[in-house]
């Protein structure tokens, strides 16, 4: 049997190389153009987003462009969990993003500037940073961030600026 070969099939359909570039997809889905080009702002509901967002309604009705309203899932160490030894990350279901959207419809200070709302989970700089590629951002804005925890590990505002690539503006 070492000699014998299996003839191939006449109705195999041939699968595109996947080193070509028409077989190579994004994972992401494409984003809406009518945001290219917009302003990404994160978005959490607390007081230093909120400056965030009127800083970035500002700028958009400056800019005539549209606001991307990022809000970042939250996601914890599946140690906390299941006191498992790698670093695993789990997301946690986080209805604050409905309750968010509901808030930003009924506000009435967007109704100046287009804007979406966009749900992520991970970390929230790389999915900032990541956000802001895909819709090809002119800036990023976000809050600064106060007190302990942010002197311990380091603020949001602080690491994405330091490792964008686009301009961000970090509102006190």
């Amino acid at each position: 049997m070492a000699g014998h070969e299996i003839p191939e099939p006449t109705d195999r359909k041939q699968v595109a190389d996947p080193a070509t570039p028409d077989a190579a997809e994004s994972p992401r889905q494409s984003c809406d153009p009518a945001f290219k080009h917009g302003v990404v702002v994160g978005f959490d509901g607390s007081m230093s987003s909120e400056r965030a967002l009127a800083y970035a309604i500002g700028m958009g009705v400056r800019t005539s462009s549209g606001l991307i309203i990022v809000h970042v899932a939250n996601r914890l160490p599946t140690t906390v969990w299941a006191g498992c030894e790698p670093p695993v990350f789990v997301d946690v279901p986080d209805h604050r993003t409905e309750v968010l959207g509901l808030e930003l419809a009924c506000a009435d200070h967007l109704s100046q500037v287009p804007w979406i709302l966009v749900e992520r989970g991970g970390d929230i700089c790389h999915e900032l940073e990541e956000v802001g590629q895909e819709y090809e951002a002119n800036a990023i804005v976000v809050g600064s961030t106060h007190g302990l925890v942010g002197r311990i590990f380091g603020s949001v505002a602080g690491r994405l600026a330091r490792r964008a690539q686009r301009p961000v503006v970090v509102i006190p």
